[in-house]
């Protein structure tokens, strides 16, 4: 009998390791991970291309003011030759470099060396196929200009090669008249990435003489995001514009697309205005000149819209950026805080229960959390608490900080990581510095060691302070919180990541989600040292153009789902951030909307059709500038799950961020902070560097409110936590460059005309404003159909 129970015992104790294991493995199998080594890694690069020398930081003039080289490329490239290679002015090509996929034409790179350099070109069998025979090289991923029609089929509503269609093309309505929904989609390389135009086909067009006659003459230039650090061209696919652009061609318009405006390819701002340039270029010389060229994409790619504008006006004549942020690097000031601020609540915390609880964590984060979200990383850490006693007991739910930047710090600041390294081969891979700073040395510069410089910086940064002066945490909290809080450690100190999911291992020795083996850790009796970042890289960051500094002059409708709830990364305060940057630079921001909708409703036709409205006025009515000639019905406004308008006018949006009581739209879409507006920083969050005041100075100013008295109780625990000081957020940035980078205020080109800047006097707070109402009787009218006079404002 016992036999009998010792048997039955064990059989439910090995189903349960069996369901255990099970469990770990499809939650395994769901997690990323970095992809195998393909076919064609890169095995070789230019002599010299990885030597790290120490080189100085950028130290010339702004875009805003760089004239740029005039262009020598005898643009259109026609079918069958290749887009030139060396940028016009963005810097010489850097290297490694990994050829990625045309899946349009799915043929392979060019070669163009045979002495190892990029990655290998195979033959090919009778039947198409690769073989293992290697006949060449291509080190800069060129393709020949390839020219495809497709069609969109009435059966499935799907795109398919135009040759393949059975009487079933679907048809569209443009420029008042009836067409075949057939797509011509070129694609090519411009400056090493593919590019992509589409447009419906013309009449009596061939692939090599495009006709614009079912055009509707705007352009729209797409942009995409993601979190990249170069060295990779980026795939293209139809999907890529003629699928996701479907709806914009029906209505005529034309879209263009390179993979070097996609931003999980690289963030140089530069090398991805040069690109542009061209790639409109090669768009004029086949089409002609458009009306208006309207940038649209989300993320990195609202990113792009905010700096072109305000580095290269006319490049876009307006802007839809979605799911903005001002720019990437000053995103980096608080994301990095994330892992650290983390780490303390998980670990060096752990025995403080109010943790357990993620909606706590946002009174130091600032950033959205919630107890009804799963964590992404809950089977990871089920599977971890297995081998680590950290990842027992974690906390309900998860923040924004876990949800949805884990994982992008490593991939932005640690020198030996890359999620996409298996496409190199071992020693190039080993020999590659994987860091966004390294990307853009040529802007941040490089020190001694041949590691390029970091602008992140936390030295005298308060976290909680206003959770401290909320009384949301107690100065034994706040104390404990500092001064075990570091930084980074520098690149030269920095070691792999332990993140077994990304790193291939099924069952590490080690695991950890936070990367603290790359983190300054301390406690109150040894508080931990904070990063310091270098002066000369984050000037040469602000003169490079790559931190928006609000100088915007084009329309900008910013619009975007509110995704806060979710822990989505694309927060909704940074439309705010920008926002502020542009009153503070131009003294208002009334040539941008901010649009809020449900994330069941995308109100982008809208946009459209509000955005060619606003265009059409300044074309009639240059001399009245942008601001003046926006529609009377556009404003602010926002949207519930049905599209139906919840609120609209110029106060919608007031809340905390601007000092005023919450607005309607605000009401129904909150925002969150950041956890450097938490520490005190502005809304503007776009100060790298604070000038530091002694923490005396910061008392007796009021900074702790009616916490004074208990900081000046523990004294000395605050100078030996910030022996230099804290941060002072009244003064600017210590790092940012004292003269106006921006001087002048030269008249700007807005489709083809000259606009006078509209400067005004920078007010402390914003202006009291009636709310917009709609004209009566008002609608937006099809920018593929004929406008009367009158309809446009």
């Amino acid at each position: 009998m016992a036999g009998r129970r010792g048997r039955i015992l064990s059989g439910i104790v090995i189903a349960f390791f069996l369901a255990l294991g099970a469990g770990v493995w499809y939650g395994y199998q769901e997690l990323p991970r970095i992809p195998g080594v393909p076919k064609a890694p890169v095995v070789g690069v230019p002599e010299g291309a990885l030597n790290h020398k120490p080189m100085p930081a950028y130290d010339g003039p702004h875009p805003r003011v760089m004239p740029r080289p005039p262009e020598y490329y005898p643009f259109p490239i026609t079918i069958g030759e290749i887009g030139p290679v060396e940028t016009l002015f963005a810097g010489p090509s850097t290297y490694p470099f990994y050829c990625d996929e045309n899946s349009v034409t799915k043929r392979q790179p060019l070669i163009d060396n045979h002495d190892g350099e990029g990655v290998p070109v195979f033959a090919q069998d009778e039947n198409g196929e690769l073989t293992d025979e290697v006949i060449g090289y291509s080190r800069d991923c060129s393709h020949a200009t390839a020219v495809t029609y497709y069609y969109r089929s009435t059966t499935d509503g799907d795109f398919h090669l135009l040759e393949e269609a059975n009487g079933d093309i679907d048809q569209v309505t443009v420029n008042g008249r009836t067409t075949d929904f057939i797509v011509r989609l070129e694609t090519g390389t411009i400056n090493r990435y593919h590019y992509a135009i589409a447009a419906l086909r013309g009449d009596g067009e061939t692939a090599s003489r495009p006709s614009p006659s079912n055009w509707n003459r705007r352009l729209i230039y797409q942009m995409r995001g993601g979190v990249g650090v170069g060295r990779r061209q980026g795939d293209i696919s139809k999907g890529d514009i003629v699928s996701r652009r479907a709806d914009q061609l029906a209505r005529g318009y034309a879209i263009v697309y390179s993979t070097a405006n996609q931003t999980s390819n690289h963030y140089n701002i530069w090398l991805a205005e040069d690109t542009a340039r061209r790639l409109k270029k090669q768009f004029e010389a086949l089409y002609g000149e458009p009306l208006y060229t309207v940038g649209l994409g989300g993320s990195g790619g609202a990113i792009q819209q905010y700096l072109f504008a305000q580095n290269a006006p006319g490049l876009l004549d307006a802007a839809i950026p979605l799911y903005s942020y001002p720019d990437m690097v000053t995103q980096t000031i608080y994301v990095f805080d994330c892992e650290p601020l983390e780490y303390f609540f998980d670990v060096l915390d752990a025995d403080n229960p109010r943790w357990k609880d993620s909606r706590e964590r946002t009174v130091i984060q600032g950033l959205s959390a919630s107890n009804e979200v799963e964590s992404r990383f809950s089977t990871l850490k089920t599977a971890a608490a297995l081998f680590d006693g950290r990842y027992r007991d974690g906390a309900q739910g998860a923040t924004e900080c876990t949800q949805g930047w884990r994982g992008l710090v490593p991939l932005v600041n640690n020198p030996n990581f890359a999620h996409f390294s298996n496409y190199f081969d071992d020693e190039v891979a080993e020999r590659t510095h994987w860091t966004h700073w390294e990307d853009l040395r040529q802007f941040y510069g490089a020190g001694e060691s041949g590691y390029a410089n970091s602008a992140w910086d936390n030295e005298g940064v308060q976290y909680g302070l206003a959770a401290l002066r909320a009384g949301q945490i107690s100065i034994d909290t706040f104390l404990r919180l500092n001064a075990s809080i570091g930084g980074w450690k520098d690149p030269i100190d920095q070691s792999g990541e332990k993140l077994w999911f990304l790193n291939g291992d099924l069952f590490p020795a080690e695991l950890s989600v936070w990367s603290e083996q790359n983190m300054n850790i301390g406690s109150l009796d040894r508080p931990a040292p904070r990063t310091r970042a270098s002066l000369e890289a984050i000037e040469g960051i602000y003169r490079s153009g790559h931190v928006f500094l609000g100088d915007a002059e084009i329309p900008i409708i910013d619009l975007r789902h509110y995704l806060d709830g979710e822990l989505d990364m694309h927060h909704s305060v940074a439309s705010f951030s920008a926002r502020e940057r542009m009153r503070r630079a131009r003294g208002h921001a009334d040539n941008q909307l901010i649009w809020v909708a449900h994330k069941d409703y995308t109100p982008l036709d809208e946009a459209l059709d509000t955005m060619d409205r606003w265009m059409l006025n300044i074309m009639d009515n240059p001399e009245a500038g942008v601001a003046a000639n926006r529609p009377r019905d556009a404003s602010d406004q926002c949207f519930d799950q049905e599209g139906n308008i919840i609120a609209a006018g110029t106060n919608v949006w007031d809340g905390a961020w601007n000092g005023r009581p919450s607005g309607a739209c605000m009401e129904a879409y909150p925002t969150y902070r950041t956890s450097r507006q938490v520490a005190g920083a502005p809304i503007t969050d776009d100060v790298f560097k604070c000038h530091l005041q002694p923490v005396e100075q910061a008392l007796a100013e009021g900074v702790y409110g009616e916490l004074s008295q208990a900081v000046a109780e523990r004294m000395v625990d605050m100078q030996r936590i910030f022996p230099t000081g804290v941060c002072d957020y009244s003064a600017s940035d210590l790092a940012r460059p004292s003269e106006d980078l921006i001087p002048g205020r030269q008249p700007v080109r807005i489709a083809g005309h000259m606009i006078t800047p509209d400067y005004r006097e920078v007010l402390d707070s914003l202006v009291e404003g009636e709310p917009v109402e709609p004209a009566p009787g008002e609608q937006p009218v099809s920018v593929s159909m004929p406008m009367e006079e009158g309809a446009r404002d």
